[in-house]
Parts: C-alpha cells; sequence; structure tokens
C-alpha cells in the first residue's frame, strides 16, 4: 500500500540535448528462439532505435538447430550494425544461456536485452546512458517500463496489462526510489557492462535470469533504478498461453530465492535489512500467498457453509476465518489499488471489470504456483518458451499515446 501512496500515470521525462560524439558503444542483444513470425516486426522496432549507427551493435542470439527463425533473418537484408550470433544448441536451452554465450561478442559499455516480440520507444536507450551518465559507477542496471498493447483483447489481456501497470509504474519505481532490490524484469535492461561482468553475468540455469541478476547486483554493492520511456509488447490472450509462462516465472523466483538463501545470514549482511526483506516477500512470498490462495478461500467457504446451517464455529476456527478474511481483502484491495493508481485516463474506461475479474485471476495465478513448485521438482532448468505472433496492436499509436 505504501507504493501506491507514491504511484503515478506514466510519463516521459524530458531529456537533455545529445551529441554524437560524447556517446559510448551501445550493444544490443536479442535472444530469439522459434521466433521467425515476429521477425519483421523486431527488425522494424530495432531500426527506429535513436542511436548514432556508427556506435550501435545489435546482436541477434539464435539456437544453432533453429532453422526457421535463422532463415527468417538471413531473408532480409541485415544493416552493417546488425549481426547473427548462433549459439550451440547444447543444453541448457535457456534464455541466460544464450545471452551469456553472446556477451563476449559485444564491445558497447552499455548493454541493452530485449525479447523479439519487443517495441522499445527509440529514445530509450538515450534516457537510459544519461541515467547512467548522471549517476555514480554504483548504477549498474536501469529497468525501462512494459506497457501491453492489447488490452482490449480480451479480460486475460486486460488483467495481464493491469498488473504490469501495477509493477513497471508503481511497485518497481518506489522500491528504485529507496534503493531496495529491483527484481528486474526479463526485458528492457540496460546494464553499465562492468556491472554486469563483475557480477557474474547470467546464470544458464535460471528460468527467471532477471530477478536472479537483480539480486546478485544488490549483493555486489550495486543499484538498479527505472527510467520512463518505455517498450511496447502485447500480453497472452490465451490461458494456454498465459499458465506454463506465469510456472516458469514463479519457477525461477523459488530458484532464485533457494540458491541465495543457502546462507540467509551473510545474504543479510550484503543486502541490508531492506532488501533482505524484499527477498523474502517478492520470491518466495509471492509464490507462498498465490499457493496458499486456494486454501484461504476453501477455508472462508467452510466457515460460512457452517453459518448458513446454523452451527457456531470454535474459536479455533473463528480466528482462522478472522484471519484469512483480512489476508484476501488486503490482497485484492492493494493489488487494484497500486494498479488503479498507475493508469491513465484512457485506460480507466471498464476498471470495474478488472475488479470483478481479480478473483478468478488470482485462481490462475494459484494454479500456476502449484505447477511451479512440481515443475522446480520433476523439471528444474526447463525453460517452457512462450510463443509469440505478430503484433495485433499498433504499437506507433501507443507511442503517440505515450509522448509527453
Amino acid at each position: 500500500m505504501r507504493a501506491a501512496r507514491h504511484a503515478q500515470p506514466p510519463y516521459l521525462k524530458k531529456l537533455a540535448p545529445v551529441a554524437a560524439k560524447d556517446l559510448p558503444t551501445y550493444s544490443v542483444m536479442v535472444a530469439l528462439y522459434r521466433e521467425a513470425d515476429v521477425v519483421p516486426e523486431l527488425l522494424a522496432g530495432l531500426g527506429r532505435i535513436v542511436w548514432p549507427r556508427s556506435k550501435l551493435e545489435i546482436k541477434l542470439v539464435c539456437e544453432a538447430d533453429d532453422h526457421e527463425t535463422l532463415a527468417a533473418l538471413r531473408a532480409v537484408p541485415l544493416k552493417p550494425w546488425v549481426e547473427i550470433i548462433e549459439v550451440p544448441a547444447i543444453g541448457p536451452r535457456t534464455k541466460p544461456k544464450a545471452l551469456a554465450y553472446a556477451l563476449p561478442t559485444t564491445t558497447g559499455q552499455v548493454v541493452a536485452i530485449y525479447d523479439a516480440e519487443d517495441k522499445p520507444h527509440p529514445l530509450q536507450l538515450v534516457e537510459a546512458w544519461q541515467a547512467f551518465a548522471k549517476a555514480d559507477a554504483s548504477l549498474a542496471c536501469v529497468q525501462a517500463p512494459l506497457v501491453i498493447t492489447n488490452s482490449h483483447q480480451g479480460m486475460l489481456a486486460r488483467l495481464f496489462a493491469f498488473e504490469y501497470a501495477a509493477l513497471f509504474r508503481g511497485l518497481l519505481p518506489w522500491l528504485a526510489a529507496r534503493s531496495l532490490i529491483l527484481p528486474l524484469g526479463g526485458t528492457s535492461n540496460h546494464f553499465r557492462r562492468e556491472a554486469l561482468v563483475n557480477s557474474g553475468g547470467w546464470d544458464p540455469f535460471n528460468v527467471t535470469e532477471d530477478a536472479d541478476l537483480g539480486l546478485r547486483l544488490a549483493r555486489f554493492g550495486y543499484r538498479s533504478g527505472t527510467i520512463t520511456y518505455p517498450t511496447f509488447e502485447d500480453a497472452p490472450m490465451r490461458i494456454k498461453t498465459w499458465i506454463p509462462q506465469r510456472t516458469r516465472w514463479f519457477k525461477g523466483w523459488l530458484q532464485t530465492w533457494l540458491v541465495h538463501m543457502r546462507r540467509p545470514m551473510r545474504l543479510w549482511r550484503e543486502l541490508g535489512t531492506g532488501s533482505f526483506l524484499m527477498v523474502q516477500i517478492l520470491f518466495a512470498g509471492m509464490v507462498l500467498s498465490a499457493a496458499a490462495h486456494p486454501l484461504m478461500l476453501l477455508t472462508l467457504a467452510g466457515v460460512v457453509t457452517e453459518l448458513a446451517w446454523g452451527s457456531t464455529p470454535d474459536a479455533q476456527r473463528s480466528i482462522i476465518f478472522a484471519v484469512d478474511a483480512v489476508n484476501i481483502t488486503c490482497g485484492y484491495a492493494a493489488f487494484l489499488v497500486l494498479g488503479a493508481a498507475t493508469l491513465m485516463k484512457r485506460e480507466r474506461k471498464g476498471f470495474w471489470r478488472v475488479v470483478l475479474a481479480t478473483p478468478l485471476y488470482w485462481m490462475l495465478i494459484s494454479f500456476a504456483a502449484w505447477r511451479a513448485v512440481w515443475h522446480l521438482y520433476r523439471k528444474p532448468f526447463v525453460w517452457e518458451k512462450t510463443p509469440h505472433r505478430r503484433s495485433a496492436s499498433v504499437w506507433a499509436r501507443e507511442a503517440r499515446a505515450h509522448k509527453t
């Protein structure tokens, strides 16, 4: 709720003029796997980036046996600053393994990471560099906000967009302003190369490499911040796409928590009390609360049924009922208040639908949490690929809507 009091709708920071001669080399890495369908949109989006071409290098990182994506890339005349990096087709078959393999091929002082479906704002690199230039060397990473552009295409996409608004416009800026650990998003991260290398880069076996890296940067004494120029992307519109993605997120958060909590007292000393507590809330706490949600609902339903039949619950069940009711009510309220505080006027239309659908959405989240626990046991390092298709929205229209 504290983050909700400081949350606000999105805005674009006014950027100072820059001279090309003062800018460093910027490396942009994009991990692709089975992404042939989105290659044209990806190249168009990357082509809009504002940065001197003599100081820009774009690495398209593909698995060597992903012949369809490689063929789609080679069918297009690539600019001299764009290069295809083929990753050996060996395990683990994960995005962080591909990024770790490709990093030594880059030369930029700053490294940006995008996903294949992303359409970054053309000025995002400029804002990221200005953030680094104004800060000391302890600022290792800045996270750009992700904006969902197809929220009008179904209730699942609307809820996903609402959740992203709460995260990228509300929670992450609040954490960054207080120098607390930042659980990075999996894309639109901009790193000082030196800090990225010093902290060990990406863990090839972690399926949420972004969250793990954000925590590791903090352990090495670095901090992460946020910027305002967004990246546009589409949300999953089908449950069969959403569930594996959310399962992977939860599984990766559990992996991150288990790895870094091997020596909890050392973690506490390295992070400080505030960030240590955030690790418990954001990684283990989020998964546990999601898994416990249906159990709390069942308890509430049981007590309500007893009351309906004229029975009086004993003191213990009454206390459990009260605790569950407060937890569920506060959880829903925090989710809705934080998200609502970040919405622009045009995004508030139909907010009542989000309110009504939240309990069902949380049940989906609970299912994904339980599935993640099972997957952590059965196949901890398997990366469930989220399929992407050509954008169902006009990202340029969204870009215009976010102008200052």
